[in-house]
């Protein structure tokens, strides 16, 4: 099995401080702190730098940690397989996703996979979409889900093209009644949860000729409809996110349409992990019979039900 020394280290990262990953670990604060510097020792070089606030990583802890990450993953996958044979459906999922996806995607999904697996253990980690591409690279997460592209080296697969709003106060009407043109959009205020100002919203700003000057941001998707409900400019929403928001406002497409294509990420080692495979078989069967003909993901046979 994976040396102590290195759970140790991935608890560090995770929980930023010695005493809160020897709390989780059910050790004690200096035997967290001998473990890492014997790990330094054995590898020749400082992996944290320390600081009254707690530690963070160093250029040389940031290379080898998905090396780390991807032992006590693999160990993780052994296990897996293991359980697997001796007929136990067991294991752990560690899942990302942004807000949109938190809410309208993964509660019927875990639902379903909890039904059919219900010893697995799944974690969620909500977080902005580059972030999310950079913890599925190193191992942190198993599978998530972003927008295209990615840049990260990572097995991923597009899955739906998400078009993007004009969110307005409710008594605005545009000029052309069905769209926003650049004459209903000039000199307006516009309102940005800055986590998800993502690569295509950022295209229609500016091909609107939208000015930074004239963004305010929020805190969440909810709260920019507040804001334009109550006059203080206009939103860019996708799809994805206006389901489940609640508010009295009008939705417009552009002139110009813009979408974004949300995807799917998984870490390439941990795709063989059977749990990780199961969820992945459990999310492009929930999307292929949400969306249908416009979901572009791989559809799962019938065989693949288990």
């Amino acid at each position: 099995m994976a040396s102590f020394s290195y759970q140790v280290f991935a608890a560090v990262v995770n929980y930023g401080t010695f005493a809160q990953a020897a709390g989780a670990l059910n050790v004690t604060p200096s035997a967290v702190s001998h473990s890492i510097s014997q790990l330094e020792t054995e590898l020749g070089f400082p992996l944290f730098i320390r600081s009254r606030s707690g530690v963070e990583l160093t250029s040389d802890g940031r290379t080898v940690l998905p090396v780390i990450q991807g032992i006590l993953n693999l160990e993780d996958q052994l296990q897996q397989v293991a359980d697997n044979i001796n007929g136990l459906a067991a294991g752990r999922v560690r899942i990302g996703a942004f807000s949109s996806v938190s809410t309208n995607w993964l509660p019927p999904i875990i639902r379903a996979y909890k039904k059919r697996y219900p010893q697995v253990q799944i974690e969620v980690v909500q977080a902005g979409f580059n972030d999310i591409a950079e913890e599925v690279r190193t191992g942190t997460i198993d599978i998530g889900f972003s927008l295209l592209p990615v840049n990260a080296n990572v097995t991923v697969e597009p899955l739906l093209k998400d078009p993007i709003y004009c969110v307005t106060p409710s008594d605005f009407v545009p000029r052309a009644k069905t769209y926003v043109d650049d004459d209903d959009i000039a000199k307006r205020n516009f309102i940005l949860q800055q986590q998800d100002y993502d690569r295509d919203t950022k295209m229609a700003l500016d091909r609107y000729h939208v000015s930074t000057n004239s963004i305010t941001y929020s805190i969440d998707d909810q709260s920019i409809l507040s804001m334009v409900e109550s006059g203080l400019g206009m939103g860019i929403l996708p799809q994805l996110a206006l389901n489940k928001l609640v508010g009295s406002v009008n939705t417009y497409p552009f002139s110009e349409p813009f979408a974004r294509t949300l995807c799917l990420l998984v870490n390439p080692t941990q795709a063989q992990a059977p749990s990780v495979a199961r969820m992945q078989r459990e999310i492009e069967r929930y999307l292929a019979d949400q969306y249908g003909a416009d979901y572009l993901g791989h559809r799962p046979h019938a065989q693949h039900a288990n």
